[in-house]
């Protein structure tokens, strides 16, 4: 149990549509003391960025509904939302694939299969980051 001075766990969202891929990143990131909330496609993942305001969201860039680029996008775009933190996750690993998720506004991009370390580490700087929304 947390005491009252003891700030609110930092939530991250994790969009994948995989099952045990989210399993995977939403139980590291558990023991790393994150708050987690899933979804397992982008439309889902926007509802639950609208309700539950995370932190970070760390999502697979093919996705059904909405891709995590288009997400990236929705989330940028918008004031309420331009400064969380993201983290991409994604199969695609060209160059180009890794210079498109940046250029549109992805953070941190890794590829599949990742470290768990890696991703936690990302998720960590991001989370600590007092970022200003971008514009």
């Amino acid at each position: 149990m947390r005491s009252q001075s003891e700030p609110p766990p930092v939530r991250v969202l994790v969009a994948e549509d995989n099952d045990v891929i989210r399993q995977l990143i939403t139980v590291n990131l558990e023991l790393e003391g994150y708050e987690v909330v899933q979804a397992s496609d982008g439309q889902a993942c926007l509802d639950a960025i609208r309700l539950g305001h995370p932190r970070v969201v760390v999502l697979d860039r093919s996705m059904p509904q909405i891709d995590g680029l288009a997400v990236t996008a929705a989330l940028r775009a918008d004031p309420a939302t331009s400064g969380i933190g993201v983290v991409m996750v994604s199969a695609k690993a060209q160059r180009a694939d890794v210079r498109r998720g940046l250029e549109g506004g992805v953070d941190v991009y890794l590829t599949k299969p990742f470290d768990p370390e890696v991703l936690i580490r990302a998720v960590r700087t991001l989370a600590d980051d007092a970022r200003p929304p971008r514009h």
